[in-house]
């Protein structure tokens, strides 16, 4: 076969696997050795974003250049994003680039116009970096979540579980750790009898367990995750008032060695969307897109409580419209159950240097379709930067072939914002407000310490003076009502965590 006649296959083979009848994303132009095939465009339709992805390749490859290409080309969809910003890089996505000759160079050779310009952002944050506030209350988790998350044996679950039924029984909201910590407190003092006879007894010895457990999570930053007010992730998927999809950049670069913190956060987070958003089936386009940068971070770090949730929420919310793309640096570094989920596949060039590297890019090279076009796991390590094999899903279902591609180059600013521009983003935000204000509702906090001082002789007669006691429950009754919400909705979320036990064992 000729050069011509193999370059003349070599398009018609990228034009028929990678044409699209519904809506798609153009990622690039596909490359047959150094040299762009202009006009033979690596298209990846909507219908399958949600069959989740993997961007890999090593440091300095481009990886996170190729999240920002897929987060605008989201968005300009009207498809909303969240980013899981490990690094701090991500909040460029703000500002328009400011172009460059070597950018028009490349789009003049893929085919493609550029247009700089910025995308409607939200900057939130788990912990005290400015941002608007993620938060979820205890009652949302739940004693299996909880258990998992602290490590706790059978026999300590079942005692969260009894504590957590109480505190329903009673009406008493647990929103924070601080309320969790005091029913652990009473159960075995002044509230020993009381739950005992209608619960069981309960061990002293496990409750301060469980309590040094919740005291260790605290000192990993979670106190300031768990409360009011709860974060409604619906307001993920917000639109601009021009349509474009809002695009969520979580900042977590002072928790990366937070592991604990992180899984719980990705537990809960993951577990609310499963059950607030609808079920779809087989959608036309996505409703939300999770990107999860370093993701090796996050395995390298997981209890297998985070890994089975992951393979399962993996499986499982697809149907519900949401995709889960994760960036790393090599496809070990992600679970092979999870990895054999994954759709897309943007693999950026691997590095050789020893005989464990090159043993990895051959395994490296087993994820991808066979190509007649290329020696793919030679090709992986002259990759040029902006440069990936491609292989996804087209409409059908059915991968696509193997594609060196030249990337097309982000439209917003490939850096950060300023400390002043990024302070101007969140003063625009229109969340802030509403989850950054402090709320302190009655929960088993007050409630219990009220009721601990109630049981001392002397306000006991207190009580009995002007029949203030019932003044004060009438009050206690009004205040509570607000977290009778909270429990609600904490029940449903709970549910979904049974199914998913049942599902681990």
């Amino acid at each position: 076969m000729t050069q011509l006649n193999a370059s003349e296959k070599f398009k018609e083979t990228i034009e028929q696997g990678y044409s699209c009848k519904g809506e798609f994303l153009t990622l690039g132009a596909a490359m047959l050795g150094e040299d762009t095939v202009t006009g033979s465009f690596v298209k990846i339709p909507l219908k399958t974003i949600n069959r989740h992805g993997l961007i890999a390749g090593a440091t300095g490859t481009g990886k996170t250049k190729t999240l920002q290409v897929l987060a605008e080309n989201l968005s300009d969809q009207g498809i909303p994003v969240l980013l899981m910003d490990l690094k701090g890089d991500l909040s460029g996505l703000a500002k328009a680039g400011p172009g460059h000759p070597k950018i028009d160079e490349r789009h003049e050779k893929i085919g493609l116009p550029y247009e700089a310009k910025g995308f409607p952002i939200e900057i939130l944050t788990l912990s005290e970096q400015d941002g608007t506030r993620l938060r979820a209350t205890v009652s949302e988790f739940g004693p299996v979540l909880l258990s998992r998350i602290l490590g706790l044996s059978e026999v300590q679950e079942g005692i969260l579980a009894i504590l957590f039924q109480y505190c329903d029984d009673q009406k008493m909201g647990l929103l924070d750790l601080k309320d969790l910590k005091k029913v652990l407190q009473f159960a075995t003092a002044e509230g020993k009898e009381e739950i005992e006879a209608e619960y069981g007894r309960i061990s002293t010895a496990s409750t301060g367990a469980i309590l040094r457990r919740i005291v260790a999570l605290e000192q990993q930053g979670a106190d300031l995750f768990f409360g009011e007010r709860s974060f409604d992730v619906r307001d993920l998927c917000r639109l601009s008032d021009d349509g474009r999809g809002i695009i969520s950049v979580l900042r977590l670069t002072d928790i990366q060695d937070k592991p604990q913190l992180f899984s719980t956060f990705m537990l809960q987070l993951l577990a609310e969307v499963y059950n607030t958003f609808p079920e779809l089936g087989d959608s036309d386009r996505p409703e939300l897109v999770l990107f999860i940068d370093e993701a090796h971070v996050v395995f390298e770090n997981a209890s297998k409580t985070l890994l089975d949730q992951l393979e399962t929420i993996v499986k499982l919310i697809r149907s519900k419209g949401i995709g889960i793309y994760f960036v790393t640096q090599n496809p070990k570094d992600i679970p092979a159950d999870i990895l054999s989920q994954l759709g897309l596949k943007i693999q950026h060039a691997l590095r050789a240097f020893t005989a464990k590297d090159r043993k990895a890019i051959k395994l490296a090279a087993e994820n991808y379709p066979d190509s007649e076009f290329y020696d793919t796991d030679k090709v992986l390590t002259q990759l040029g930067i902006g440069e990936a094999f491609v292989s996804a899903l087209n409409e059908k279902g059915i991968p696509t072939p193997l594609a060196r591609t030249m990337l097309r180059a982000p439209m917003s600013r490939m850096d950060v914002l300023s400390p002043e521009e990024l302070r101007e983003e969140i003063s625009n935000s229109r969340l802030a407000g509403k989850y950054n204000e402090v709320i302190d509702s009655e929960s088993a906090y007050e409630i219990l310490s009220r009721k601990i001082q109630l049981s001392v002789p002397e306000a006991k007669k207190g009580e009995g003076r002007g029949g203030s006691g019932s003044g004060r429950s009438a009050s206690s009754r009004r205040r509570v009502d607000p977290v009778v919400k909270v429990l609600t909705s904490a029940t449903f979320i709970r549910g979904v965590f049974g199914i998913l036990n049942k599902v681990f064992k």
